[in-house]
């Protein structure tokens, strides 16, 4: 029998936000917002509850729409796409410390080394992720196909993990800072927990 305490699975509040000047005026189509829905809601088996925000790239209205999905809309994870390179109007990495209770490096590093696979240009990017309250904020690159690879991380041909993605650290880490126990689907990004933190899902 085993020892593990056994849980439903919770709801979980995720904020996602496309962050572009063109995209929020209606230059052109946003595919940011779809990227990060479609993938999270393959990974996630948690009920999701998103909290979507399409944005220009004004770092006061970026750090407002953050405190908002947090301190107001609840959010237990949000996760941003666009803005994080070296341009002027590249500002969600400021916004996003504007914010921060504490700084998680480590999430960025891990990106910068997925992209390097790919382009040598991935050291221009500036992601970075921060915990505001009991919320994890995620800058993400602006990509569709970069937001997948990060996310997931990157598999061989017969489909064994390489390289993990920054999402198999995310549950965990909500975890420890007070946030919903949130379930993965393994065959697109199995979450990492040490056996003590582990629990049994009680599925319907």
């Amino acid at each position: 029998m085993s020892d593990l305490t056994c849980t439903q699975l919770d709801e979980v509040r995720i904020g996602v936000v496309s962050i572009s000047d063109r995209a929020s005026s209606g230059v052109y189509t946003d595919k940011g917002l779809p990227a990060l829905q479609d993938w999270l809601g393959r990974a996630v088996r948690n009920p999701i509850t998103w909290v979507p925000r399409l944005i220009p790239d004004e770092r006061e209205g970026i750090a407002a729409a953050l405190r908002d999905l947090v301190d107001v809309q609840g959010c237990h994870l949000v996760l941003t796409t666009g803005g994080t390179g070296p341009a002027p109007r590249d500002v969600t990495p400021e916004a996003t410390l504007d914010v921060a209770d504490k700084e998680m490096p480590g999430f960025g590093e891990q990106m910068r080394q997925i992209s390097l696979r790919f382009v040598p240009t991935a050291i221009l990017s500036r992601q970075t992720a921060v915990i505001r309250k009991q919320a994890l904020i995620l800058n993400l690159p602006g990509q569709p196909k970069s937001i997948a690879e990060t996310l997931e991380g990157l598999r061989d041909v017969e489909g064994r993990s390489v390289v993990p993605g920054i999402f198999a650290a995310v549950p965990y880490c909500i975890d420890l800072i007070g946030g919903p126990y949130i379930e993965t689907d393994a065959q697109v990004c199995a979450a990492f927990r040490p056996k003590s933190a582990q629990r049994t899902v009680l599925t319907t």
